[in-house]
């Protein structure tokens, strides 16, 4: 999870109703792309399979590929299919890798489409004003990790609310939480961040917060007290969100990001600029507006 540019979630893993809304968008863009029992309607079909895509689905993401790269019914735009072909392809979709090769991988701007988001209501166990949810511990397991929170915090100048959305998220206070990609511990370190903030026992709740912390630290200088680009970077690597000047078009990015909004509702955090650099990315990502 955090400190690294994971690969998304495989169709496979994804939930089986999300699964559903995904071939119900897909079956009205292709009516609508190919005038299947209705008029021939092709800024409609790129706006449903845009909404598939902005959710994670590869394969809507490769058939707006298809849709730029032939120019059925849009602008023939190589640098759009490109865009698209390489968000279904780093899901390991095999026919966008290929036509990758084809169209080349060039950069582009993120289209409007993909960077609309709601977020969803407050989760059960936090309540506060709609700006910062305060976390309510319940067990011996949160209380503790509470305190651990509420003790380095301030220190690394993080806002505890949000470092325990983190953790909620991450682990759901489980100290002992191992991930199938090895990330650890509350706050779900992999090796390599563990080893970058000097975190030798990542088992340990104090070592594991504060390593959090270190790195949600140099999250909020890099990307310049972002909250969306911070959480999307926690899950999957400041690489992705510079790659897609935003949050990346993976399900499994989407819905984290979606969740921290709603634990830590402020769009800006206070940062330190000392900590890091800002990204050489990151006008390019505001100027592609809201991700």
């Amino acid at each position: 999870m955090a400190g690294m540019f994971l690969a998304p979630l495989a169709h496979a893993d994804i939930d089986a109703a999300t699964q559903a809304r995904f071939a119900e968008l897909r079956i009205e863009a292709g009516r609508f792309e190919h005038g299947e029992g209705i008029p021939r309607d092709p800024v409609r079909a790129v706006e449903l399979y845009c909404e598939g895509a902005r959710e994670g689905d590869a394969e809507a993401q490769y058939d707006l590929g298809w849709m730029y790269a032939h120019g059925r019914g849009v602008v023939r735009d190589d640098t759009l299919a490109s865009l698209f072909f390489g968000m279904a392809a780093g899901q390991g979709h095999v026919p966008a890798q290929n036509m990758l090769r084809v169209v080349g991988d060039v950069a582009a701007e993120m289209p409007a489409c993909m960077r609309e988001a709601e977020l969803p209501p407050v989760e059960e166990g936090y309540k506060g004003s709609g700006f910062e949810e305060e976390f309510i511990a319940t067990t011996p397991e949160q209380l503790r990790a509470l305190e651990i929170v509420h003790k380095w915090a301030p220190e690394y100048k993080v806002s505890p609310q949000l470092a325990l959305a983190i953790i909620r998220t991450e682990s759901n206070f489980n100290a002992a939480a191992v991930s199938n990609r090895s990330a650890q511990g509350l706050m779900q370190l992999i090796p390599e961040t563990a080893a970058r903030f000097n975190v030798t026992k990542p088992f340990d709740p104090v070592q594991n917060i504060r390593g959090g912390l270190a790195y949600l630290r140099w999250l909020l200088a890099y990307f310049r007290g972002d909250v969306t680009l911070v959480a999307a970077a926690y899950n999957a690597g400041e690489g992705a969100v510079n790659k897609y000047r935003g949050v990346p078009p993976y399900a499994e990015t989407r819905a984290y990001v979606l969740r921290i909004r709603a634990l830590y509702r402020k769009a800006e955090h206070p940062f330190d600029p000392r900590a890091a650099d800002p990204s050489p990315d990151l006008a390019r990502i505001r100027a592609n507006g809201p991700s």
